[in-house]
């Protein structure tokens, strides 16, 4: 069931709300969050999309706030707010409504939205794209308890990786942070059947990929050794390769897909290790809204350090990381770090 409201307010929408359910049937509302999407027209479906693939296992309010631009001095004056209520099949498992900002009320969204939070619920603000870069200081981000952005859709991602530390409050999350669980979850128990100790790491994925940066950080930040990242052609992620004193321990995924996992003296075995889609992610995100403890030690750690020497390596304060030797025919690679740096400085994170 669609309704569609020109020029309303949001005492109309949530009449609309309540007539709607007991039209279809369901006067109760049995919904777990408000999930708030803030995004732009062009990306507001895609984003709309896999948040109704998410409500199957988090069923929520979903509010899509999409400000619009206008065009001409006299349109920037007037304000207007056009909604669009969607129950029952047309919404999933919860509700969605999809808000249109005009005027002078697009710096005031937050307005809007108070009214149309479930009472007593937990709120989740998503930016997909043009996220600000301190969320907990956005309007709408004060409303939440947890705040998800994505650094992969940002233009410089690497260099948004310190800026997100510098601003970072309990609550903010990632979603090329999410995007890693699987490979920590993997290098976690691969460790856990060794008992080594790890002398040096290296991450091997894209160029300017957040994802390969957080997890050579967490890596370091966790295991305290040298971590070299260096750059592939991906997809992606593409191999994680652990120096230890009995032998190294390979994680290697060539096609974003399936992956080989090598430790020595254990014969190599596949693993499924495939890219995951964004209602995935955001459902892996709504299933916990305590802040994430181990993403901002990770983030805090910085990108800067990586490739750095540390305290009592080989060659003193002078000396550079330990790179891990890669196996013969692999793509040729340069740092990451370097390759970074060329498009912008990268402003050094605090260390936790």
């Amino acid at each position: 069931m669609k309704t569609d409201l020109t020029d309303t307010t949001a005492s109309k929408i949530n009449k609309a709300l309540v007539l709607g359910r007991r039209a279809i049937g369901t006067p109760a509302i049995g919904m777990v969050l408000t999930l708030v999407i803030v995004t732009d027209e062009e990306n507001a479906y895609d984003a709309l999309k896999a948040a109704s693939d998410a409500a199957h296992e988090h069923p929520s309010r979903t509010l899509v706030v999409i400000k619009r631009v206008s065009r001409s001095p006299r349109d920037r004056t007037k304000s207007r707010l056009d909604a669009e209520v969607r129950l029952g099949a047309d919404a999933g498992t919860g509700e969605t409504i999809v808000l249109r900002l005009y005027g002078d009320v697009v710096d005031h969204a937050q307005s809007v939205v108070l009214p149309l939070l479930l009472p007593d619920a937990p709120v989740v603000v998503w930016w997909p794209v043009n996220a600000p870069l301190n969320p907990a200081g956005d309007p709408l981000g004060a409303l939440a308890q947890r705040r998800v952005t994505d650094t992969y859709a940002c233009e410089q991602p690497v260099r948004e990786l310190a800026a997100r530390a510098d601003a970072y409050t309990p609550g903010d999350t990632d979603l090329s942070w999410t995007r890693i669980t699987p490979w920590r979850s993997m290098l976690a128990a691969a460790l856990d059947q060794v008992d080594c100790k790890v002398q040096s790491v290296e991450v091997e994925g894209e160029a300017d990929n957040p994802s390969c940066e957080l997890l050579a950080m967490w890596l370091a930040d966790r295991l305290d050794v040298p971590v070299e990242r260096t750059v592939s052609n991906g997809p992606g992620l593409t191999a994680v390769r652990m120096d230890t004193d009995c032998g190294p321990v390979v994680l290697d995924r060539a096609d974003g897909s399936l992956a080989n996992l090598s430790i020595q003296g254990q014969p190599a075995r596949a693993v499924a290790l495939k890219r995951r889609e964004t209602a995935e992610l955001i459902a892996e995100e709504l299933r916990r809204l305590d802040p994430d403890d181990t993403y901002a030690s990770a983030l805090r750690f910085g990108v800067d350090r990586l490739n750095a020497p540390r305290k009592g390596d080989a060659g003193g304060d002078g000396g550079g990381a330990v790179a891990v030797a890669a196996p013969v025919g692999t793509v040729a690679k340069a740092r990451a770090k370097d390759a970074a740096q060329e498009k912008a400085p990268v402003k050094k994170a605090a260390a936790k």
